[in-house]
């Protein structure tokens, strides 16, 4: 069994064919398209910060609207005005002509991070030209170490890969002679009370879901049942074997349905299956239903359709799950990929099917290990060279489009709100990663001259006790990247 694993929680439909990346200059054609998008977003949200989360203690979800899921960083384009120029036409010209950083200047950052007296054990990372595809600067970026919640990357991507964004997780009850079970679809976000249609986590609720069954009920002059709850989506174990058990406080028992992610006042659930049909329970009996129960059962396959509610969309799922590193919908996640790419939906499945996925989008995964989908296990590796280059796909394949503006972005929101320096706010966009021996980010970072680079550093095998001073290292290390024009000119570099 490994040691306990703090990891980084702010602290889950049909499967689509990938096409074979397009050329280098359509890639480059796209990217430049794309990612004037996100350096607008990054130039718009510098300074500003929210309490959204916090990095290794479970927080609150937030309540944001989802995007829509058509566009790939929507809202940023706004009406063509009869006077002002298009905005993005404007950011289009800076960000082309926004020098790509030189490798003699770039370099020196990266060697001062080699010798920061805060970082011990070993770290790999890439930083690539967000619009060229250009290689930046790079150390030892085919090794794949272990990347925490870096992982999530990988989790998403295969998500996104394999639904359509829009797709949606059902939660109904069916009737068999005067059984009512409650039968999990994937969504481990339900509301205990009624559904919220402006949120994602709480979208569907457990009380929307216990009045629709008792007016069905009723109309079948039912008043009495016993109470089920199938859980029988996922298979295997709900917790991972490498997980000590001091990490369940970061992750709920694997299960297709729960209340919030699982979560309580002070860690997760174990069980949250049965937690969720006892809420239930208790909502139907608040409708003059009397219920026995609940017991565990599969649902019989003749049952009768009651009533059903449905979660957000499978896009905004994954939005949250990165920018909250919400570990238990990682794993959820995981295994629904796992199901509708015919694996079994348990962790080994699980990571099967995501390697099959993004390996499906032309992206090497001949040094992936995938233990779980949240990252929490010290056995899953994952080189830079790998993460970035689905960032990288980001900009080319259309079901990728929304994965680099799902990251959280520095003083702003989820993982990054109370991280990095001044220099950093608002210019780094990435997915955070904390174990006790593993520092990583992985995201974009937006030069002090405009040029928005592709990145991931890993730190690995660190010595016990020094994650926290090498998050600090890494964390200035990158805020110096984002401050840096980097571009061999002093007046863009001396700002810093």
């Amino acid at each position: 069994m490994s040691e306990p694993q703090r990891e980084d929680a702010a602290l889950p439909e049909p499967a689509t064919t990938s096409s074979p990346p397009p050329a280098t200059a359509r890639r480059r054609r796209v990217r430049r398209a794309r990612f004037v998008a996100v350096t607008a977003v990054l130039a718009l949200v510098a300074g500003y910060g929210t309490l959204d989360a916090h990095d290794l203690v479970p927080g609150f979800v937030t309540l944001e609207p989802e995007p829509p899921a058509a566009q790939p960083f929507p809202g940023l384009r706004p009406p063509a005005d009869p006077v002002a120029p298009d905005i993005a036409t404007v950011v289009d010209a800076q960000v082309d002509q926004a020098p790509i950083p030189e490798p003699a200047v770039f370099e020196a950052l990266l060697a001062d991070f080699e010798d920061d007296w805060r970082r011990t054990g070993g770290f790999s990372a890439l930083f690539v030209d967000a619009l060229s595809g250009e290689e930046v600067a790079a150390y030892n970026p085919g090794i794949a170490r272990t990347p925490a919640s870096s992982l999530k990357v990988v989790t998403a991507a295969a998500a996104l890969a394999t639904f359509e964004a829009g797709r949606t997780l059902r939660t109904e009850t069916v009737l068999s002679g005067s059984t009512v079970t409650l039968v999990g679809g994937g969504d481990a976000m339900l509301a205990e009370g009624a559904g919220n249609p402006d949120s994602v986590s709480g979208r569907a609720g457990l009380a929307d879901l216990a009045e629709q069954t008792a007016t069905a009920l009723q109309e079948r002059d039912i008043s009495e049942v016993a109470l089920s709850v199938d859980d029988t989506l996922f298979t295997g174990p709900t917790h991972h074997p490498d997980w000590h058990p001091l990490d369940y406080e970061f992750v709920m028992g694997v299960q297709p349905l729960a209340v919030n992610s699982g979560r309580t006042s002070n860690g997760h659930r174990e069980d949250p299956a049965a937690h969720a049909a006892g809420v239930f329970a208790e909502a139907l009996r608040e409708h003059d239903i009397a219920v026995s129960g609940p017991t565990r059962a599969s649902a019989p396959p003749e049952a009768e359709v009651l009533a059903s509610v449905e979660s957000a969309p499978i896009g905004a799922v994954v939005r949250h799950m990165l920018r909250d590193s919400d570990n238990s919908v990682a794993e959820v996640l995981l295994r629904l990929v796992a199901i509708e790419r015919e694996h079994t939906p348990d962790f080994e499945g699980g990571a099967t099917a995501a390697a099959e996925a993004v390996a499906g989008l032309g992206v090497d995964t001949g040094s992936l290990t995938m233990a779980d989908g949240s990252g929490m296990s010290p056995e899953s590796e994952a080189p830079p060279l790998l993460l970035v280059g689905l960032l990288e796909l980001s900009g080319e394949q259309p079901q990728l489009a929304g994965l680099v503006s799902a990251l959280p972005v520095a003083h702003l929101h989820g993982t990054l709100s109370g991280r990095f320096p001044e220099a950093g706010a608002g210019a780094i966009r990435a997915k955070t990663g904390t174990l006790i021996r593993t520092v990583s980010l992985t995201g974009l970072v937006t030069t002090a001259d405009g040029r928005p680079l592709f990145f991931s550093v890993i730190l690995g095998d660190l010595e016990p006790g020094t994650a926290g001073q090498g998050r600090l290292a890494l964390d200035d290390f990158l805020a110096g990247v984002a401050a840096c024009g980097c571009s061999g000119n002093d007046d863009a570099t001396d700002e810093s």
